[in-house]
């Protein structure tokens, strides 16, 4: 089993020809409610891309308003168990507003609601299943002292934990030290190796964050870079991986995309590049898609 412990989100999306200046009115194009959140976003990626034999599960926090009906219908679509998801009153579910542009780039804006809600005691109660979970996969957009329970917790039972520091904050070493594999973007790794990211601009640089990152504590750090790539700080070695071809119209969950591909490689017990490289066919397929889970793949369309 597949454990994610996050955030649900309702994303807003308008697509705009480029992305406006302060204080201008600009005319966008299309505009669409689509289910994301990054918790939400990498339950669906595994629950799309693993084998029948994987089971995922989410802990997380809804508001009691329509959004949260269709966020957690969309759960149920997918296959993934529910049970721990909170139905919080007097709560509105979170928000993201999301502009895409031309070039597929896209801005983010949160409201966090519900997930603000999600507590230690939600992941206490949460905690039978977390023991049946092979991984536990957690982000940061839920409160850090939950995140760092849930980590606490997931760490001492034995299970691999996999951490996406987004959006991107500092963080205690002992914290790193329980996680097994770091997943940051590359502004996210120089802002916890306490570099610019404007210097992150070559290979050596990425690198140096990565090691840095480990002698902080993580067992593993990959770095994704977008039309770069990924590069690998692993135990077993460091190797850059270079991006699989595509066309972005919009990158969006592109990242949680990739973390869902490779968290269900791993728990078919692929090696370590066999996961990297599953999770890059399916983030190269969904930068070609609209939206959040709109843009998700199946695993049938990946081994197409």
């Amino acid at each position: 089993m597949i454990v994610i412990i996050g955030s649900i989100n309702m994303d807003l999306v308008l697509r705009v020809p480029r992305m406006p200046h302060p204080g201008e009115t600009l005319s966008g194009g299309r505009f669409q409610t689509i289910s994301g959140g990054k918790g939400a976003n990498q339950a669906v990626a595994c629950a799309r891309l693993s084998a029948d034999s994987v089971k995922v599960a989410m802990v997380a926090c809804l508001g009691d308003d329509a959004f949260g009906a269709e966020l957690r219908a969309a759960l149920r679509r997918d296959g993934i168990d529910d049970s721990h998801v909170s139905t919080i009153q007097g709560e509105a579910s979170g928000v993201a507003s999301i502009l895409v542009d031309a070039n597929g780039q896209n801005s983010i804006v949160l409201a966090a609601g519900a997930n603000d809600a999600l507590s230690p005691a939600h992941i206490d109660a949460a905690r039978s299943l977390i023991e049946q979970a092979r991984i536990v996969v957690l982000q940061l957009e839920t409160p850090l002292a939950t995140v760092s329970h849930a980590i606490k917790l997931a760490h001492q039972l034995g299970k691999i934990v996999v951490l996406n520091p987004a959006p991107a904050q500092a963080l205690p070493a002992a914290l790193l030290a329980q996680v097994e594999y770091l997943i940051p973007n590359e502004i996210e790794a120089a802002m916890l190796a306490g570099l610019n990211a404007a210097s992150l601009d070559n290979d050596a640089a990425i690198e140096a964050a990565a090691a840095k990152l480990r002698a902080a504590g993580s067992a593993n750090v990959l770095v994704t870079l977008g039309e770069k790539g990924v590069y690998a700080a692993l135990s077993s070695g460091s190797v850059h991986f270079a991006a699989q071809p595509a066309k972005a119209v919009d990158t969006t969950a592109a990242g949680d995309t990739f973390i869902g591909g490779f968290v269900a490689a791993l728990a078919e017990g692929r090696s370590e590049a066999d996961a990297i490289a599953f999770g890059q066919r399916a983030a190269a397929l969904s930068v070609a898609r609209i939206g959040a889970q709109t843009s998700i793949p199946y695993r049938h369309e990946l081994e197409a």
